[in-house]
């Protein structure tokens, strides 16, 4: 009972296979972290031997840079440790009486390795801590429930490839020029990047969205005003976003919309005809002059409007098959009979299934808007 009990604590009560597929995932992912930088550092022209041995050699380096100095040295003394299994000395006392010492070697690079392990761990719990406080964060600038928009129903979802996201995904009231006019802002953005940095990014690209909303300008204005102050945190264009800014107007039920290099947001009319919008301009970020066109379309009751990042498009198999467009039209095509919350629910399930167990390695973030009867 109590080794059932044990089991249960250790495992949080999963199954066998169940954690062989966290296993395989977590596994996967490593592999990609260090394949990157042996892969880097991997030159041309190698025979097979020599390959073999650079790449186990980078291998090595690349695990062995990630640790601090201090933890390099604690690293090196216990593979010593393992390599050489035993050690001893004698000593000579009083009388010419001889004694033998002799220590064995794997039970202090065992003791040393556990060591590392725990300084690792300590670190890992701080830095989750701290990632799950940037995580509230983030939760608190992005929407909660849909808000009730007349002739228009919303869902929307985003799963960080990480911890933090620097996908964006708002809805929120833009004022007008006039008391009548009653229009709403829609904005999808993915900022170049993952984790820490592109939810850093990610947070002023709100900030100053909704600070530069309030003026009284076109949406054209709105974009270039935008660019330029994202030029001023993009590292020289390193650190770009694409994004789709929309304006729906609930009277005319017309969106006006400008895309800066993002995906290309479907829409799929009533008939089942798929339009894409694609006018705009360059990412913010990149050239702090860019120009921005903007494009109208007008939602007739039983359209959809699909928006997401490329993390939804690019998502893979184990045999590093992207999901696709394709498969995107077919899911919506399935489920246009519902409501956005049924298709969103599909549409990640489906996702899911295409991927199985595959780390999922960018930020994922739709959102579905259907036109409705008044």
């Amino acid at each position: 009972m109590r080794l059932h009990q044990f089991w249960r604590r250790v495992t949080e009560g999963l199954e066998v296979s169940q954690l062989w597929s966290q296993f395989e995932a977590e596994a996967r992912a490593s592999y990609r972290l260090y394949s990157k930088d042996v892969a880097a550092k991997t030159p041309d022209g190698l025979t097979d031997r020599g390959r073999h041995l650079h790449v186990v050699k980078e291998f090595f380096w690349a695990v062995f840079e990630k640790l601090s100095p201090s933890r390099r040295v604690l690293l090196l003394v216990a593979l010593i440790c393992l390599v050489i299994p035993h050690a001893g000395f004698n000593y000579t006392g009083e009388g010419g009486k001889a004694y033998a010492f002799e220590f064995d070697l794997h039970f202090w690079a065992a003791l040393l390795l556990l060591l590392l392990l725990i300084l690792e761990i300590a670190d890992r719990v701080v830095m989750k801590r701290d990632l799950q406080i940037a995580r509230e964060i983030q939760t608190w600038l992005l929407p909660g429930v849909p808000p009730q928009i007349p002739g228009l129903t919303i869902a929307y979802a985003t799963r960080p490839a990480n911890t933090v996201a620097g996908d964006y995904y708002d809805v929120f009231p833009r004022p007008g020029r006039t008391t009548e006019e009653n229009r709403v802002v829609l904005a999808v953005a993915d900022v170049a990047g993952k984790s820490i940095p592109a939810a850093m990014l990610m947070a002023t690209f709100q900030a100053s969205l909704k600070t530069l909303s309030t003026a009284q300008v076109p949406l054209t204005e709105l974009a270039s005003n935008m660019n330029r102050y994202a030029c001023g945190n993009s590292q020289g264009g390193l650190r770009f976003t694409t994004a789709f800014l929309a304006e729906y107007d609930s009277v005319r039920r017309t969106v006006d919309y400008i895309n800066a290099g993002h995906n290309n947001p479907i829409l799929r009319r009533a008939s089942g005809q798929i339009e894409r919008l694609n006018v705009g301009g360059l990412p913010f970020g990149i050239v702090p002059e860019a120009k921005y066109e903007s494009a109208t379309v007008t939602l007739a009751p039983g359209d959809w409007l699909i928006i997401f990042t490329d993390g939804l498009v690019e998502a893979e198999n184990a045999r590093q098959d992207e999901y696709g467009e394709p498969r995107l039209l077919s899911a919506i095509g399935a489920a246009a009979s519902g409501t956005p919350g049924e298709m969103l629910e599909r549409l990640m399930a489906d996702v899911d299934l295409f991927v199985g167990n595959t780390p999922q390695h960018d930020d994922v973030t739709c959102m579905l808007l259907k036109s409705e009867s008044f």
